[in-house]
């Protein structure tokens, strides 16, 4: 009797783990699929041979046996790095840039504060998303595919498409801008967008090589943004006292409310909510092991604010570089990301390098940047609300497709028109500013539902806070 009825409990036991392990799988349960059977499954952000393994000092595959936070290592830091860096593509993209570029011209020094302290609300709200990605083992799409009824469900994929389209218009016209300015004119917007749309194979390639090269080429293309943005900056030499003034004193006028809802706009991007929630499980976080999530959240923590303080610093150099040459000008007004480089140019003259140049090779690894990330948003929006099981170069098609499409519209309407397009740019801006709630809402929801995130579950306070 013993032995069967300790059978009938060991038989328990395993079919409750077996369905525990269906609802909640982590990397290191994951059984061995054949190909019929992933066809079967959900659809995941990264496949468990596709996340990278962390490890302690001795090479091991952390442990953490008494569901402790282990002590800080530099190497896990560098093992968590990576994500925040992508994440902070989208404060960097050429819609930031039009952003900056015309608070500068527009409202001179005034608009940094803002700048300073939107930056540091992206970077809560990016550590939410972090947070619900970690404790939860999926992304946010996902979780509002099984959270929301249907009908909320396609208005918020609706809603979230809208914005990583308004964004990807504003990165590949950056880009193409940015081809136009470096070939002295030889490829017109609308090549430039053709040649720009062919990124997402470019970063299908990538992908193919791992995590780790995918996100070192991005490291590169900010590196990129910083020493041609700060090479720009020190050719013009900002007033410090003016510049300093502008972050610690809050000003706003009037005439710079538009400038400053396109700077909010355009540094918390929608679509940026659903991607880093999705980035951190590149990494192999055991979900119901409380000490390995909340070690990974620390690390995520300095990752991010370590980005996100070189994003800030980066649209500080082109905000200031266009306060000091346009502010109180005549053509403070009609300067956009169009004609920036020859403002510049006519501006500042040649130099070792022309400055029209340096702005061409910052905006073109903006664009590059941005739109390889928009692509890889769009693949985890997609195929978390729809759950969507498509190999990975149609994905890739169909989400450059909805971008690129109306992007070459616009490449062809304004064409002739510069002053058309940056109002566009700028308006574009604005439209990113009305749909964040439809990123916020969903997220916070999330964040603060015990079902949802269990001991993660974040306070009243940070919730207000948010």
């Amino acid at each position: 009797m013993r032995t069967q009825f300790g059978e009938e409990e060991n038989s328990r036991e395993g079919d409750k783990k077996e369905e525990s392990s269906r609802l909640l799988p982590t990397p290191a349960q994951a059984p061995v699929s054949s190909p019929s059977d992933s066809e079967d499954s959900e659809e995941v952000a990264f496949e468990a041979r596709e996340k990278i393994l962390i490890v302690d000092v001795a090479g091991q595959e952390a442990i953490d046996a008494n569901d402790s936070v282990p002590p800080f290592s530099w190497k896990k830091l560098w093992l968590f790095t990576g994500p925040g860096f992508l994440m902070s593509i989208a404060f960097l993209d050429p819609g930031n840039l039009e952003g900056d570029l015309q608070a500068g011209a527009v409202a001179g020094y005034s608009l940094l504060w803002l700048l300073l302290w939107a930056t540091s609300m992206g970077l809560l709200i990016q550590m939410l998303s972090a947070r619900v990605g970690v404790a939860t083992g999926q992304h946010l799409a996902e979780l509002c595919r099984e959270e929301y009824p249907n009908w909320a469900r396609l208005i918020l994929w609706f809603m979230a498409e809208v914005a990583l389209i308004g964004a990807d218009i504003q990165e590949v016209i950056g880009s193409a801008i940015a081809i136009h300015i470096l070939s002295n004119g030889v490829f017109p917007l609308w090549a430039g967008v053709v040649v720009t749309a062919l990124d997402c194979f470019m970063f299908l390639l990538l992908e193919n090589y791992g995590v780790r090269k995918l996100e070192a080429v991005f490291a590169v293309l900010i590196a990129t943004m910083a020493v041609s943005f700060a090479w720009m900056f020190g050719d013009t030499k900002p007033n410090g006292k003016e510049l300093l003034t502008g972050i610690l004193i809050p000003r706003l006028s009037s005439k710079s409310i538009r400038q400053a809802v396109g700077v909010v706009g355009c540094v918390i991007m929608p679509h940026n909510v659903f991607l880093h929630s999705a980035l951190v499980q590149s990494r192999e976080v055991n979900p119901k092991k409380k000490g390995q999530v909340q070690e990974a959240l620390n690390y995520y923590l300095i990752e991010s604010s370590i980005a996100l303080f070189i994003s800030f610093m980066i649209n500080l150099f082109v905000t200031t570089v266009f306060a000091k040459g346009f502010y109180g000008t005549e053509q403070a007004n009609s300067i956009g990301l169009v004609n920036a480089g020859q403002y510049l140019q006519e501006k500042y003259g040649g130099g070792t390098l022309p400055i029209l140049y340096i702005w061409g090779i910052g905006l073109l690894a903006a664009g590059q940047s941005s739109t390889i990330t928009g692509t890889y948003a769009g693949q985890f929006i997609m195929g978390g609300f729809l759950n969507l099981r498509l190999k990975k170069w149609l994905r890739a098609l169909i989400t450059r497709s909805f971008a690129i499409v109306p992007t070459m519209i616009v490449a062809i309407v304004f064409n002739t028109s510069e002053a058309s397009l940056d109002i566009l740019n700028e308006w574009l801006n604005v439209l990113q500013s009305i749909q964040i709630p439809f990123a916020l809402i969903p997220l916070l929801t999330m964040v603060s539902k015990e079902q949802v995130m269990g001991v993660f579950k974040i306070g009243p306070v940070l919730e207000a806070s948010s």
